[in-house]
């Protein structure tokens, strides 16, 4: 009887019965399947930093979450929408001290968003990766 469970399990398994979720186009990425543990990297800067994403509960459909890069501790506020990825960190929680703009990555099933970050008060922005972990 175990031999019979087992097989059928390995079974279903091989079968797909518990495959992923479909990938969805980049456009039908929703602020949702966003929420996690994101490592970002910034070209020409610092690499591995921890972007920690959830629901905001003050914006329905916003992002909000914190950032470890070299040893600080950011806040971050974003969102998700039809112009894109717009993600703002902040120090304090008061003044943005930068801000990324980006897009889904095509074929990436929402787990990769590249684009542009930009210091507060510079016009010169960097090339970031995103990558959900």
């Amino acid at each position: 009887m175990k031999r019979a469970l087992l097989a059928l399990a390995a079974a279903l398994l091989a079968g797909g019965a518990f495959a992923d979720a479909p990938c969805p186009a980049a456009d039908d990425v929703t602020p949702q399947l966003l929420v996690g543990t994101w490592q970002a990297d910034l070209q020409g800067s610092w690499n591995g930093a921890i972007l920690q994403l959830g629901a905001n509960p003050d914006y329905p459909g916003s992002l909000r979450g914190t950032l470890e890069r070299e040893g600080q501790h950011l806040q971050v506020a974003g969102d998700l929408d039809e112009d894109g990825f717009t993600l703002e960190e902040s120090a304090d929680g008061q003044h943005i001290a930068a801000t990324w703009l980006g897009d889904v990555a095509e074929g990436s099933c929402g787990r990769e968003i590249r684009g542009t970050w930009t210091r507060d008060g510079e016009t010169a922005s960097r090339a970031f990766v995103l990558r959900k972990r």
